[in-house]
């Protein structure tokens, strides 16, 4: 499981740490913790769930290069493609959404660009944890490096939490079980802008 964000206190609480958010929460809920691990450039920390092992990443090597760390870490430990489950903060969903996803494009998302780079494919999985969109292209970067209001934060903490519920299902490949739970859940729109211009990729 690779959570997607950028390294250092200046991004921890920004909307494009989603990722690392959802990870260190599961890492909490089992007592694990993130070490500095040289050779896959990124955080790791392993967790056992439903007695199976799995491998927790954050990359520490920037969003767009993202890529380096997972490929280093699967291809050591001979992880397949469809064995990965990377998490990343959405633009095209909602605050608070939560999408499944198995394999795809990057859908201008760079980290996940450079994830399909440096892993010659896309047959990985995704969890899209929605964070809104600002509502013009040009505001998208200022945007995704900034802290989001309580009222936003909160809504992607209870995703994070009821996804952390479901993985146990997505673990084991119960994916039809975990998608009829995660994607009708109702949230509260805060963003009458953002719920407009993603309404149409919502249900993907």
């Amino acid at each position: 499981m690779v959570g997607l964000g950028n390294p250092g206190p200046q991004y921890a609480e920004t909307r494009h740490n989603a990722g690392f958010w959802l990870v260190d929460q599961l890492a909490r809920q089992h007592a694990g913790h993130f070490r500095p691990d040289a050779k896959f450039h990124g955080d790791t920390c392993r967790i056992a769930l439903t007695d199976r092992e799995l491998w927790l990443l954050k990359p520490m090597t920037f969003m767009n290069r993202s890529g380096h760390a997972v490929a280093a870490l699967a291809r050591f430990h001979r992880i397949s493609l469809p064995e990965i489950l990377v998490i990343h903060d959405d633009l095209d969903l909602p605050t608070g959404t939560i999408r499944l996803k198995q394999a795809g494009g990057h859908g201008g998302h760079n980290g996940l660009r450079d994830l399909i780079a440096q892993l010659g494919g896309n047959d990985f999985s995704r969890l899209r944890l929605g964070i809104g969109h600002p509502g013009d292209s040009r505001d998208v970067l200022d945007y995704v490096l900034r802290r989001p209001p309580q009222s936003e934060r909160t809504l992607i903490e209870q995703a994070i939490a009821d996804t952390l519920r479901e993985l146990p299902h997505i673990v084991a490949g119960e994916w039809a079980k975990a998608m009829q739970t995660l994607h009708s859940r109702r949230i509260e729109t805060v963003s009458p802008v953002s719920t407009a211009l993603s309404a149409n990729r919502a249900s993907e």
